[in-house]
């Protein structure tokens, strides 16, 4: 019985052209990494009303299908274009907003075509331009001077430089080339802490995209890259950006101004996404490969239409993504029999890897520590049934409903702070970092409000804990409901 064995399930996907269009003529289908799944594809059938002097019943008539379900997993860093990273762009009902990259992407000498070490220009085809001051990080090249982080000194669409003698030749970089904007840099003592933020004196940071919202790391690696007093050196949200001034809330505790003198000051930040408005269907395939011939299953137009994320003391922070779907069929020919392999990022553990989980721009430490922290996305879909006419079989549409986002909050009841929040229905927000491996997702609920609540002591010898419900609302600053981060890299 080998051939049943749920081991042997490979589970792939594809981004489609349109609701319910798997992209031809072969899809570049990427396995996905999961933990279980309850996906259905399934038949539905009515009985026939015809009475019978018989008392007997004919056969069921097949009227419709169904396809749906939760897919599991353990919460990794969501690379950009995998199957989690897509799931999560569905999820949101919008795109990643990006920073710049490059990428040869599996061909060699691709859309990064050569690395002059005399010049330190990276010659890469045309796209969102690096400019002066972009922190880049470079990985996969084949010549080992050439990963790293680096400053671009000249700012370009396609050659962008980091300066004479900082990079070796490479005339054919390696299939696994890959460039990435992972923050910027200011010149020597130009960067300062102010009273409510960062400023500068030519550096603009209206150049480098920055969003209202959007998390960044102050501070890298080394001396020279950092503010001198340790408690500057940490995670903010921006709040405003002007050319001169980033104005930030969440910031470090012990905050101070600063004048930054002699540094050249890394601030790191990354790709950004919040709740929209754009549908996006994915074409996904199960295989059950331990199988002589083996079976797949295809299902397409499936939307994600509700998550849950659980972060939870001594457990591996996870997900349950349960998607929504038009049509399926049952082969024994994969859309793509060489898909694209899993991803390898480490998964993240909620203990261990979570940085902070704050409300109202305070981390919830001593004495109310959490104890688990859930958020969950739903957007209320609803299949559209009707007589199709190109010969499938199943629902013709998706109709989307509100972006409900609820917070679940248990914490040791230390104190009577979040209780008054409940009683007295005070708007306030949360956000949760996780990082492992200079990768870091940050969650962000700007607006919430406590709606379920109570304590109780159930016995003796147990700790009294305070668990928590929440709804998401508009957030006049940020217009979303939630905001999810993502930095491919960032020094401590």
């Amino acid at each position: 019985m080998a051939g049943s064995d749920t081991n042997r399930v490979r589970m792939t996907l594809v981004r489609e052209t349109s609701l319910g269009v798997t992209p031809t003529p072969t899809p570049r289908m990427r396995a996905h990494r999961f933990t279980g799944e309850g996906l259905q594809f399934t038949p539905t059938f009515t009985q026939s009303e015809e009475i019978r002097d018989d008392r007997m019943n004919s056969d069921p008539t097949k009227v419709n299908e169904t396809n749906q379900g939760p897919i599991n997993g353990e919460l990794s860093y969501p690379v950009d274009k995998s199957p989690l990273s897509l799931l999560l762009e569905s999820l949101f009902f919008n795109e990643w907003q990006n920073t710049p990259s490059r990428d040869n992407d599996g061909t060699a000498d691709s859309v990064i075509t050569a690395v002059t070490a005399s010049t330190g220009v990276i010659t890469v085809t045309t796209g969102p331009a690096f400019v002066t001051g972009h922190l880049v990080r470079l990985s996969g090249f084949g010549v080992a001077g050439n990963n790293g982080l680096f400053k671009i000194t000249t700012g370009s669409a396609t050659v962008p430089a980091v300066g004479a003698g900082n990079l070796d030749d490479e005339a054919s970089p390696a299939a696994t080339a890959r460039v990435k904007v992972a923050g910027l840099e200011g010149a020597s003592g130009d960067l300062t802490a102010l009273a409510d933020g960062l400023g500068s004196t030519t550096l603009d940071f209206t150049d480098f995209g920055l969003t209202v919202g959007q998390w960044i790391k102050i501070g890298g690696t080394g001396a020279a890259f950092r503010f001198a007093a340790e408690a500057l050196n940490g995670w903010a949200r921006v709040t405003a950006v002007a050319a001169n001034k980033l104005t930030l809330d969440n910031l470090p505790t012990g905050w101070a101004t600063n004048s930054g003198a002699g540094k050249t000051l890394r601030v790191f930040f990354g790709d950004t996404i919040k709740n929209g408005v754009e549908v996006l269907g994915q074409t996904i395939e199960r295989g059950w490969m331990g199988q002589t011939t083996p079976t797949y299953i295809i299902q397409r137009g499936m939307v994600t239409g509700q998550g849950e994320f659980t972060f939870a003391t001594e457990a591996i922070a996870t997900y349950v993504l349960t998607q929504n779907g038009l049509t399926g069929e049952e082969t024994v020919t994969s859309l793509d029999a060489t898909p694209d392999p899993v991803t390898t990022n480490r998964s993240m553990a909620a203990a261990v890897h979570v940085g902070r989980i704050a409300e109202n721009g305070l981390p919830v430490a001593g004495p109310n520590f959490v104890r688990s922290l859930g958020i969950t996305i739903n957007n209320n879909l609803r299949m559209l049934n009707a007589i199709r006419s190109d010969d499938k079989v199943g629902p013709v549409d998706i109709g989307t409903g509100s972006c409900d986002v609820t917070v679940s909050l248990e914490t040791y009841f230390g104190s009577r702070a979040l209780l008054q929040k409940l009683l007295l229905s005070t708007p306030t927000n949360i956000n949760a970092r996780i990082a492992i491996d200079n990768q870091a997702l940050v969650f962000g609920i700007p607006r919430m409000t406590f709606t379920e609540g109570s304590v109780s002591a159930g016995g003796k010898n147990q700790d009294s804990m305070l668990p928590l419900s929440a709804m998401a609302s508009k957030d006049p600053l940020t217009n979303a409901h939630i905001l999810l981060d993502r930095l491919e890299y960032y020094q401590a």
